[in-house]
């Protein structure tokens, strides 16, 4: 697919089914969808995507890359429109649900100005509008090195979008401003407030340059692991290595640039992203992946290589390495080293053999270093490299 510019590709899902739907009414409804089987070559360890409680082994499956998306959006006025998007998905739960994904109003001030307010998607990476919308990416799902980074979504309140011509090159700045909540596949919730994101994309013929920046403040207060470590650690008069890993009001950060290609029959995406914040129970990161396609008519075999890695230090400093409170130690340093570290490398090919559907299939080799990576529910002595292999059928409607 190539890739459209970022106010186009806000409405996405609607302007692809458009002439489908009921041009002639004031309501638009449209949906996309992914119907995939995923599994890979071993047991002792299941592959998930970001923040799935459940994944895959050796044994293929439905749930891993599948999902199921319906958007609705009403026309008031030649100035104001109300948007919903509901996606059904594997996501905290082993259970396919439903979340609504938006849910915004929005009002168009000019040609070039809109202001949305309600749930409005967090521009946290290149694609994040249309993440979920497998049709409208190359790739079968994002590098999960990269998109593990920061699982946010969307935020509840408000976001401005201007556009902009400067000379050839179309620009599009985005800033957004809200609080959202995240439940954790460990049972907890993260609390984010404060939350500010600025999105830029600049785009020039076949070029798509992209800079996004969200920063929010970080609440965990119902971790019962996270919890007893702060108070047990406070107790023993280890108060530096309690506000090491506490998750209070922390200050958190996500500055990622993008690259896009679409030139001939060439397509190119790459991201390079960095994570920071002042706990290391939320490690400091650096994660990147590069895409390179050629599409040959229908078809479009591409590479891809990604990497993350942990910046910050993976043990807490100055806590005891013996004795009766070993166990806070081994728990403050679990914490700390539970971001995932690993690379890959995948091939795959897209073929657009319908007119809204497209069939997929991708093999990862997934490298972890010094733990588990991505990889959940391991076994001990479990590592890598380990082969992921997906089939999967994109279709919007």
């Amino acid at each position: 697919m190539k890739l459209k510019p970022f106010i186009t590709l806000l409405a996405m899902a609607s302007a692809v089914s458009a002439a489908w739907a009921e041009d002639t009414s004031n309501i638009t409804v449209s949906g996309f969808g992914t119907a995939a089987l995923t599994r890979s070559n071993t047991s002792d360890a299941e592959f998930a995507r970001p923040n799935q409680l459940a994944g895959v082994t050796s044994g293929a499956k439905t749930g891993v890359d599948s999902n199921l998306g319906l958007q609705v959006t009403a026309k008031m006025n030649d100035w104001l429109s109300f948007t919903g998007q509901g996606l059904v998905r594997k996501n905290v739960t082993d259970n396919f649900g439903a979340e609504l994904a938006w849910a915004f109003a929005k009002a168009k001030v000019s040609d070039n100005l809109n202001i949305r307010v309600g749930r409005v998607g967090l521009p946290v990476y290149m694609i994040s509008d249309y993440r979920n919308v497998g049709y409208a990416n190359t790739m079968l799902r994002p590098p999960v090195e990269m998109y593990t980074q920061v699982t946010l979504e969307s935020l509840d309140g408000a976001d401005v979008l201007y556009q902009t011509n400067l000379g050839d090159t179309s620009v599009t700045a985005q800033v957004a401003y809200g609080v959202t909540d995240s439940d954790n596949r460990g049972g907890f919730t993260a609390k984010f407030k404060k939350v500010s994101s600025i999105n830029i994309v600049a785009e020039n013929g076949p070029f798509t340059f992209r800079f996004g920046r969200v920063d929010a403040n970080v609440t965990v207060d119902n971790s019962t692991n996270l919890n007893t470590l702060v108070s047990g650690l406070t107790k023993f008069g280890f108060a530096s290595g309690a506000n090491a890993i506490a998750v209070n009001d922390t200050k958190a950060s996500f500055t990622s640039v993008g690259l896009g290609v679409d030139w001939k029959s060439m397509v190119v995406q790459a991201e390079y992203g960095k994570r920071k914040s002042a706990s290391l129970s939320i490690a400091d990161t650096t994660s990147w992946y590069t895409m390179f396609g050629y599409r040959m008519g229908a078809f479009l075999p591409y590479v891809v290589h990604a990497s993350a890695t942990q910046d910050s230090p993976r043990t807490v400093a100055g806590l005891p390495t013996a004795g009766p409170l070993l166990p806070y130690t081994l728990g403050a340093n679990a914490l700390a080293s539970a971001s995932p570290i690993q690379s890959s490398n995948s091939i795959g090919v897209r073929w657009d053999f319908h007119k809204s559907a497209a069939l997929k299939l991708q093999l990862d080799r997934m490298s972890p270093d010094n733990g588990p990576g991505v990889f959940i529910n391991a076994k001990p002595g479990f590592k890598g490299p380990v082969t992921v292999f997906a089939a999967a059928v994109d279709f919007v409607f």
